[in-house]
């Protein structure tokens, strides 16, 4: 444990920013999860409702540097790609 006054404010704002960024984290997984189930249902009209949200998120979570922007633009990129080859293997 730190000893010094300002090391243990900046263990508590860290360990407040973890818990945090930890729950938002999850939500993004939850609603990319969402949008898999979706798929594999064949549920490709409210698959696109959901991917919209999903861009959403991921965009909001690269501003406030959750994830990287260059990993938001690739999950987004794969994301879309599943739900295109998905549509032309059932047309």
């Amino acid at each position: 444990m730190p000893v010094i006054k300002s090391a243990q404010k900046a263990l508590r704002k860290s360990r407040k920013h973890y818990l945090i960024n930890k729950k938002k984290f999850g939500f993004l997984k939850a609603e990319i999860k969402k949008f898999q189930k979706l798929l594999e249902a064949k549920k490709f009209e409210e698959a696109k409702k959901q991917l919209n949200l999903i861009y959403k998120k991921l965009d909001k979570a690269a501003k406030t540097n959750l994830i990287k922007k260059n990993t938001a633009s690739r999950l987004k990129s794969r994301l879309t790609k599943k739900l295109n080859l998905s549509i032309t293997k059932t047309a």
